[in-house]
Order: C-alpha cells, then structure tokens, then sequence
C-alpha cells in the first residue's frame, strides 16, 4: 500500500508547471496524432515528472517548503519504490511511442537522476544544475513532444522546430531561478548552491525579467516565421497578469523590504503556467 507521504511526494499537480512546454510544442507540430498526444502526455506529466519529483524528495528529505508541498512530510522507503516503478511505465510506453521518444525520455530520467543523486548531485552547481534542468526540461521535451506527434525522426526536424526548443530553454533559464528564490537558507543546510542563491533576491528578479524580455522577443520572431504574426500581440494579453504579479512583487521586494516566500513563488509559478497554458491550448485549438 503507497503512503500518504510518498503521494504528496511524487506532487503530481506540479506537472502543471511543465505542461506549457509540451503544448508549445504541439503547437509546433501542426496537425498531430491525437492518440500520440495523450498518450505522450501520460508518460511525461502523469509516470515521468512525478516520478523526478519523487527521486528528488528522496534524496534532498527536505523539512522546509519546496515545489508544491508548503509543509512536506517525512520520505518514506516506498517513495523511492514509486519513483522508479513511474519511470519504468513512462519508458515502457515511450518506447511503445517510438524509439526516439524512448530514447529522448531515457535521457530526461537519467539528467533528472542525476540532478539529485549524492554522487553526482548536479543541483549543488548553480550554473551545471540551471543548464541541465532548462535544457532537458524545455529543449529535450519540446523536441521529444514534435518528434512523438508527428512520428518524425531527428533528421526530419526543421529549423523552427530547433528555435521553439531554444525559446523553451531560455523561458525555463530565466524562470527556474525564481523557483529557488524562497530556498536559499534550505539549501545552504544542504550545501547545494543555487543560481538564486548566486545571483541573490535582487539578482534573481533581474535576472529572471531580463531573460522574460528575451524570449518575448524571440516569440515576435518565431510567430512571424511560423507564419502566425497576429499570436505574439495575442500572448502579451494572455501573459499580462503575470507581469503584473511579478512587478508587484519585486517591488514590494525591493522597495518595501519583503522576503520572498513560498506562496508568492508558488503564485507566480501557478500564474504563469496557467496564463502560458491558455494561450497555447487557444492557438492549438483556433489558429
């Protein structure tokens, strides 16, 4: 019988955070295999990410707030259990997909083992550990997510299809910071050194607005080339709640003396995801 702890563990609504990688890319992909779009979808966000969120809860056995979970229970041996039974039904049915998707989703498990596993602990290095997680979280899955619906292989991949993986990248680059912001005590007790920690509170709000101008910018550019210009005006409407929380917040941060905290991140994190995923399930569905 699975515990109570290792279900809130493996945080299976935090694969809402993700989604909106997986409906750009979709989006990408034009006309899709509707089958292959939810069954995708099963591995990555039901059987993959929880299971990383798991693996991660494991070895970190944090006491304080993390992604998700503000009072996180005590790990239990079972979740470790969980995990990796998760990862082994999400690679049965990417193979099932094909073998690129099983191979690309091979890859993700072994980066996001790696992110956390004593020995290698990728997430004490701010700059290694920010890398891995933005490129494997946005550019791999984006490329998985267009090589699965599309039953493509790598050699079949355009030049757009590249610059939507970049542009997820670099949206997950300049916000994954913002997910370490509340955290710095935490995991200073670990010994891990975040990029938030780095780059401090204030550098972390600048950082994460300047690399949100960034892909903003390179938006406007891939909905000219994709031949959609009138989407890019239409997803600043869509992502305007999230400016302003975000500029409301770093304010009050910065002028007002406020700390950071976990429902404020959690808030932006709930924001932006919803904003991003809206704006892409629109386009998919109406453009």
């Amino acid at each position: 019988m699975i515990s109570k702890s290792t279900i809130l563990h493996l945080r299976f609504p935090f694969s809402f955070f993700l989604l909106p990688i997986f409906l750009f890319a979709s989006f990408q992909s034009g006309e899709f295999n509707t089958s292959s779009f939810w069954l995708l979808f099963i591995a990555l966000h039901l059987f993959v990410y929880p299971a990383s969120n798991g693996f991660n809860s494991f070895y970190d056995k944090d006491e304080g707030s993390i992604g998700g979970l503000k009072n996180p229970p005590k790990v239990k041996a079972d979740l470790l259990v969980a995990a990796n039974i998760l990862d082994l039904l999400g690679l049965i049915l990417s193979f099932y997909l094909s073998s690129w998707t099983g191979i690309g989703v091979a890859l993700y498990i072994l980066v996001s083992r790696a992110y956390s596993f004593p020995a290698i602990r990728l997430k004490k290095y701010p700059v290694v550990g920010l890398l891995s997680v933005s490129i494997f979280q946005g550019y791999v899955v984006f490329i998985i997510t267009i090589l699965t619906l599309n039953d493509m292989n790598l050699q079949e991949l355009s030049w757009l299809d590249h610059f939507g993986g970049i542009i997820s990248s670099l949206f997950l680059f300049g916000s994954y910071p913002m997910t370490q912001i509340y955290q710095h005590e935490q995991d200073m007790l670990s010994g891990d050194k975040t990029i938030s920690m780095l780059l401090g509170i204030k550098g972390t709000f600048v950082f994460t607005g300047l690399f949100f101008g960034l892909t903003m910018a390179l938006f406007y550019f891939y909905f000219s080339f994709a031949g959609y210009p009138s989407l890019f005006p239409l997803l600043l409407f869509f992502l305007l709640p999230v400016f302003i929380f975000f500029s409301l917040w770093q304010f009050n941060v910065f002028f007002r003396g406020r700390d950071p905290d976990f429902v404020q991140t959690m808030r932006l994190n709930f924001l932006s995801s919803l904003c991003l995923n809206c704006f892409f399930a629109f386009a998919i569905l109406f453009a």
